[in-house]
């Protein structure tokens, strides 16, 4: 049995200048709702898991079901809402208008989620137990299917892969091309 973990391509939604605490928040909804580049080659070893797998799995998020559509176009996808990304906390101080690039509030955001603070969303223990009922589906599916491919997210699939060295499956992580922006892990039993 094999258990493929892929993050998604990256984002159509490149919007990238300065905006404040509250313009982020109005920036994640529109990443959320965004797809995927079509891009001119993907990583051999990405394309070779997508192919070798016998179902594919995807979040119901755009950008996760587009990606396992560009990897792999034949095979039909499942897409379930347990298998979305981790969402980011929110704040109602928008520290005097304060604007930063997307990519430092998402850090900053993070950052105050792995410390515990969960304000208008899933807390990290939530989320891990989330990760650890999204582990299980996947393993049925493997004794189902024999090889699952997953097309998630960064932090989520991270979350999956912890849990799916606890149950004993053996993995690790691979980065591919920067054109993916992929991190791809991979799991036997």
């Amino acid at each position: 049995m094999e258990i493929s973990l892929i993050r998604h391509g990256r984002s159509l939604w490149t919007e990238n200048n300065p905006m404040t605490c509250k313009e982020f928040k109005k920036w994640v909804e529109q990443y959320e709702g965004s797809g995927v580049y079509s891009e001119n080659s993907y990583p051999s070893e990405t394309l070779r898991l997508m192919s070798a797998a016998n179902i594919v799995i995807t979040s119901d998020l755009k950008r996760s079901i587009e990606s396992a559509s560009y990897l792999n176009s034949n095979i039909k996808t499942i897409s379930d809402p347990l298998f979305r990304e981790t969402e980011l906390p929110s704040l109602s101080n928008n520290f005097g208008g304060l604007k930063l690039k997307p990519n430092f509030w998402a850090v900053f955001f993070r950052c105050l989620w792995f410390s515990g603070y969960s304000i208008e969303c899933e807390s990290l223990s939530d989320a891990k137990n989330r990760a650890k009922a999204a582990s299980e589906r996947l393993i049925e599916f493997a004794k189902e299917k024999d090889v699952v491919a997953l097309v998630g997210h960064g932090f989520f699939n991270m979350l999956i892969a912890k849990e799916l060295l606890k149950s004993g499956w053996i993995g690790k992580a691979k980065t591919s091309s920067k054109h993916w922006h992929s991190t791809t892990y991979s799991f036997n039993i």
